[in-house]
């Protein structure tokens, strides 16, 4: 395979169109994808027309999605007529998921009588289920089916199928029975029969479950297929591994976003324009800032007590930065925890003790460290008065309570969230802060006023 920096070296507008359809050839799939996306929209269409029809379709399933459509519109109809027909079903139903209704109605168009069929069909499931992500191209053969038999069968049939990893048994009327992997019938005697090898127990996926089901289970069962059945067994399709990967891709990239305080994006970055990014960033910084705003009036509500023992607010910053940190620790353990299916919702009481005392803990350490570096500073400044002892406790006791209460509060809200059947991502990180900084200065006022009223208060 050629580096980068040879793939770009190459000036392609340099050759004329039959030069360039033999220099393509010496190119991968993946060569020539990497070249599309380094040209520009007139000599990206130029070099995919050049490509053969298989090579086409091929770097076409490649593709991200806002060069696939760049190119599909750039297209004759009987060149779009190939590459949409030949695209495995769900490759060309994850294509036509990204397009308006009426434009996939003219794409649609232009597939043959049997592809149209099974793309209605695929479209025809609710829009995130697996019905979606499924193709109808798999191996199924029959119980009484001799090992000779189902590999001739594999032979002449294997080329159409998305893989055939995994062979699927089913009745005469299509109920799934069984799965077999292809080195079990490798191995078989020829003249031993499917029945000989079934074992009757498969796991398989419903056409109308979540995809981030559907990731769940791969996950859980590393498989690099699934069947997917209807309510009563019946065998539609398979899911590969490939469509899993790009779905818990997408999965991941939009919790990412969301707890890093945004609207997940629809697009790559670099394909996103400037205003959707605007857009996407602004409601969520809005709201963080109202929110920040709180702690202004929290202040202004305890601006009595900071006029009388200023020192206090040195340690403001360290104070709700310590719950800030904590809350948003708890949430990502708990959002990510929740995502890949290690706890669920009837674990809330286990997860509240445990994060409780991971705060105790956390809070102890770090309620230590500023007790004793008011201790250290004390040793040879007057910086914060002949009370600091006072001041160490009231810094160590304040770090316990907003540490316990960021981990709390952190750890709750995700589940809280998933309970009301929102997305626990949204409970984001600087969400978590914002709303540990306003409880945490009330805790650490009211700590400071126990501690010190009568004395510096």
């Amino acid at each position: 395979m050629l580096q980068n920096s040879e793939l770009h070296q190459n000036h392609f507008d340099t050759y004329n169109d039959q030069d360039l359809a033999k220099v393509l050839e010496g190119y991968s799939t993946l060569e020539i994808v990497d070249i599309l996306s380094n040209q520009q929209p007139e000599e990206r269409i130029r070099i995919f027309n050049s490509l053969t029809p298989k090579h086409a379709v091929s770097v076409f399933e490649y593709l991200p999605i806002n060069l696939q459509i760049e190119i599909i519109f750039s297209l004759q109809p009987k060149q779009i007529s190939r590459v949409l027909d030949n695209l495995s079903p769900d490759d060309r139903t994850a294509f036509l998921e990204y397009l308006p209704p009426e434009v996939v109605n003219q794409l649609i168009k232009f597939l043959s009588p049997v592809e149209k069929s099974v793309t209605l069909k695929l479209l025809g499931y609710p829009e995130g289920s697996v019905g979606r992500l499924m193709t109808p191209d798999y191996i199924a053969v029959k119980m009484d089916w001799t090992i000779e038999k189902v590999l001739q069968y594999i032979r002449e049939h294997g080329r159409d199928s998305e893989t055939i990893n995994v062979i699927y048994v089913v009745d005469d009327n299509g109920i799934l029975i069984d799965d077999l992997h292809i080195r079990e019938l490798l191995l078989a005697r020829r003249d031993s029969i499917i029945e000989d090898l079934a074992d009757h127990k498969f796991i398989a996926l419903s056409v109308q479950d979540d995809e981030e089901k559907a990731v769940q289970v791969f996950r859980k069962y590393n498989r690099v297929a699934l069947p997917v059945i209807d309510n009563k067994g019946l065998l539609l399709g398979i899911v590969t591994i490939d469509d899993i990967l790009q779905i818990a891709d997408a999965v991941d990239t939009e919790d990412m976003q969301k707890i890093g305080g945004m609207e997940a994006l629809d697009e790559p970055y670099m394909q996103t324009s400037f205003f959707t990014l605007i857009q996407k960033r602004v409601g969520w910084l809005t709201i963080l800032f109202i929110g920040e705003t709180l702690t202004a009036s929290a202040m202004a509500y305890y601006q009595d007590e900071i006029s009388k023992a200023v020192v206090l607010a040195l340690f403001i910053p360290l104070i709700i930065s310590s719950g800030g940190n904590s809350g948003s620790q708890a949430s990502t353990l708990i959002i990510r925890a929740m995502a890949l299916g290690e706890i669920k919702l009837k674990d809330w009481w286990r997860i509240m003790k445990r994060e409780i005392l991971a705060g105790l803990v956390l809070g102890s350490v770090l309620g230590l460290i500023g007790f004793f570096r008011v201790a250290l500073w004390s040793s040879f400044s007057t910086i914060y008065g002949p009370h600091w002892l006072l001041v160490a406790f009231t810094i160590f006791f304040s770090l316990i309570g907003v540490v316990m209460w960021g981990t709390f509060t952190g750890s709750m809200l995700p589940l809280i969230l998933r309970k009301l059947n929102f997305d626990p991502a949204t409970s984001s990180a600087p969400f978590i802060a914002t709303l540990v900084d306003v409880t945490g200065l009330i805790i650490y006022f009211n700590i400071a006023m126990l501690i010190l009223k009568g004395i510096m208060l």
